[in-house]
């Protein structure tokens, strides 16, 4: 993709919303450069800077630039994102991903110049992510995008809080690095704020606070996922231990506390994210609660010892409009059996869309949101029909329907989850003649 958009720089292709042409001698000089390049990130990277020194007022530097700022990201080089990464930023000082990456650059050098204009970046970025999400309210209820828009707010203060505590500490300011650390800490509880804590508090001389922050990395790295680095939390806490107390002996209870506590921190913010959406981190689809039009809920669980049949689609899926009667005609079949659940789910992602369109077309069966259950059953193209069985397992799949047979398919699957005998005469082709169909592909009448 890089290398694509280069050539394209190369061309004289527009990246602007005023291009500037390269004469023809660049022009020529830059598609040299990067034919000798190859698909070497690293070389890209070294063609680029070789031609903006000998094209220095380069119609194209902006851009240029911001390719090299790219490929630095990518191959985390702190030398050329200090070095282009305040041009791009002149240029277009809310980027936030440039912000983040230039500050962490300027962080790394070690000094106080540099740790002064991270701290700049750092704040600026913090202004930034706050005003991204001034408008969220973040209610309980909201659904997989509000704990996923909560998810990222709340990473993003972490790590501007995060950058800023380091820019303070180098700049010698503990107690500021100490609070800004613990708060972000406080937003997201990470390892990396851990450690950024029990660093400055180690340097103020408060070994015993420092003390539980390692443990508590220690421990947040073990419930997470191995953690390169949590041998040498394992060490420095070892190291501070013996300094207050002389030995060893206590160390594991203190790993023990951090880790009861460090526990209940990770569950807390589980539990908090599950207010915003119940269906956060399920794998299990007869565990989800689905909403509907006007905010009822519909717990699956409660469907459970029943065939449960789901329709994905969608207002501006065509398909979805020609399948509706025919879905009508095999829910007449089993409107007698208290055993199947026909469930219509729809998938906008702009909800407010659905009321409407359901008046207008005349719509009277009961709709309900997919609330991420779309995503767990990897509905990819719709119209789609999932049949849970009644033990609450997915039990066959239907993608897309075949209009003059739809409806006896999809009979005979419902009285296969009932666990009925098939009639004599079943459809010739594309459904089992025994047993559950994992999947059932209809492909001539989709939508992606």
């Amino acid at each position: 993709m890089m290398r694509i958009l280069l050539v394209l720089i190369a061309c004289g292709a527009s990246l602007s919303a005023q291009p500037q042409p390269l004469s023809q001698e660049e022009q020529l000089s830059l598609q040299r450069s990067l034919g000798e390049a190859g698909n070497s990130r690293s070389e890209v990277e070294l063609a680029i800077e070789n031609h903006l020194k000998k094209y220095p007022n380069s119609p194209r530097r902006a851009e240029l630039e911001r390719v090299l700022v790219k490929t630095a990201i990518d191959l985390n080089d702190d030398a050329r994102l200090v070095q282009y990464g305040e041009g791009v930023l002149s240029r277009d000082p809310d980027n936030v991903q440039v912000l983040e990456h230039v500050a962490t650059a300027f962080l790394h050098q070690g000094d106080k110049p540099g740790a002064q204009r991270a701290l700049d970046y750092a704040r600026h970025l913090g202004d930034l992510i706050q005003a991204t999400y001034q408008n969220d309210k973040f209610e309980p209820g909201g659904g997989p995008d509000e704990v996923k828009r909560k998810e990222e707010f709340d990473r993003g203060r972490a790590r501007a809080l995060l950058l800023q505590a380091r820019a303070n500490g180098l700049l010698g300011r503990n107690n500021d690095a100490i609070q800004l650390a613990q708060s972000s800490y406080n937003v997201f509880p990470s390892v990396e704020a851990a450690r950024e804590a029990a660093r400055w508090l180690t340097a103020a001389g408060k070994d015993q606070e420092a003390l539980q922050y390692l443990a508590e990395a220690f421990t947040i790295g073990g419930l997470h996922s191995a953690d390169p680095e949590g041998s040498s939390d394992r060490a420095r806490m070892g190291e501070l231990y013996r300094k207050l107390h002389g030995t060893d002996t206590g160390l594991g209870d203190l790993v023990l506390r951090a880790f009861d506590t460090t526990s209940s921190e990770l569950a807390a913010r589980r539990a908090e994210l599950h207010a915003f959406d119940p269906n956060a981190q399920l794998k299990d689809p007869i565990k989800f609660t689905l909403s509907g039009l006007d905010g009822d809920k519909l717990p699956l669980s409660s469907l459970l010892g029943k065939v449960v049949v789901i329709d994905f689609w969608a207002t501006w899926c065509g398909p979805c409009r020609a399948q509706h009667p025919l879905y009508e005609e095999v829910k007449a079949k089993f409107k007698d059996s208290g055993d199947v659940v026909f469930l219509a789910v729809d998938t906008d992602e702009d909800h407010s869309l659905v009321k409407p369109f359901l008046a207008q077309i005349k719509w009277s069966q009961k709709v309900y949101f997919e609330d991420g259950l779309q995503r767990l059953l990897q509905v990819s193209s719709i119209p789609t029909t999932i049949i849970l069985g009644k033990n609450g397992g997915v039990f066959t799949r239907m993608v897309g329907f075949l209009p003059d047979r739809f409806v006896d398919m999809l009979t005979v699957r419902v009285n296969e989850a009932l666990g009925k005998p098939q009639s004599a005469d079943p459809p010739k082709s594309g459904s089992s003649q025994a047993g559950p169909s994992p999947a059932t592909p209809l492909t001539p009448t989709t939508h992606q």
